[in-house]
C-alpha cells in the first residue's frame, strides 16, 4: 500500500533555521541545522534501501506559496506568500511503499525523532494512504 507522510512547518520555522528565531521558535545553529539535514539524508538513504522510498521532498518556504482559489464574480483569485508566523504548511513529504500501516506509522515516529533545537514546535506527522483506484474508467 502506498501511504503519502507529511511534515508541517510554519514560515518562523524556516526563518528560525536561518538563524532567525522568535517567539514562535529559536533561532537554529548551523550545527543544528546540520544535523537535521543528516538525520533526513540517513532516513531517506534507509527507505530507500528498504525499498519503500516511493519519492520524498522538502518543500520552500511558505513564504514563496501561491494560493489560488474561487472569487466570489467566479474569476480566480491568487494570494501570494508571506503568510503569518503562526500559519502552518506542508514542509515536506514522502511517498511511501509499505507492507502495513503498523510499517508507516514505525516510520512516522523515527521522523519525530529528528534533531531540533529546545524550544521548537513540534508537529504531527500526518500519514495518509493513497488511494489505488485507477483514474482510467
Amino acid at each position: 500500500m502506498k501511504y503519502l507522510v507529511m511534515v508541517q512547518g510554519s514560515q518562523a520555522d524556516y526563518e528560525a533555521m536561518q538563524g532567525k528565531g522568535s517567539e514562535h521558535s529559536p533561532a537554529w545553529t548551523q550545527e543544528q541545522v546540520q544535523a537535521m539535514y543528516a538525520f533526513m539524508g540517513a532516513l531517506n538513504d534507509d527507505l530507500a534501501e528498504s525499498g519503500e522510498m516511493v519519492d520524498g521532498q522538502g518543500l520552500t518556504e511558505p513564504a514563496r506559496t501561491r494560493f489560488v482559489g474561487p472569487g466570489d464574480d467566479g474569476k480566480s483569485v491568487i494570494t501570494d506568500g508571506p503568510y503569518s508566523e503562526t500559519k502552518e504548511l506542508l514542509a515536506g513529504y514522502w511517498v511511501l511503499d509499505c507492507a502495513s500501516l503498523e510499517r508507516v506509522t514505525e516510520i512516522a515516529e523515527r521522523i519525530l525523532q529528528c534533531p531540533q533545537p529546545a524550544g521548537a514546535p513540534t508537529y504531527p506527522v500526518v500519514i495518509r494512504p493513497i488511494d489505488g483506484i485507477s483514474a482510467d474508467v
